[in-house]
């Protein structure tokens, strides 16, 4: 059986990976993937610590991550819908060319 550690080596590599694609990549697209790694981490993060809390029938790390998953969900659909917009006005994702964002 994997331990609180295993749990917590892995949430930080999906975090670090989510962490280099936000910093490195020019695509907005792939900046919005890079901050989804970082909050399934987070989400691996809360799941991990409820396991293996004294008490896990409460089921309070369960309910975070739901809401955690609702909230990325909406996040999402709010940043798609933002680089859409971008994309019809300036017909790039790259971020480095959209400089100006004043109509």
């Amino acid at each position: 059986m994997a331990t609180l550690s295993h749990y917590l080596l892995l949430s930080a590599l999906l975090f670090s990976l989510g962490l280099t694609a936000v910093l490195i990549r020019r695509n907005a697209i792939l900046v919005l993937v890079g901050i989804e790694l970082m909050l399934n981490a987070a989400n691996l993060n809360f799941i991990a610590f409820w396991r293996h809390s004294p008490n896990p029938g409460d089921l309070s790390g369960y309910m975070f991550v739901l809401f955690s998953i609702a909230v990325a969900a909406a996040e999402a659909a709010v940043g798609l819908a933002l680089i859409i917009a971008v994309y019809r006005h300036f017909r790039t994702t790259d971020i480095q060319k959209i400089s100006k964002l004043k109509g």
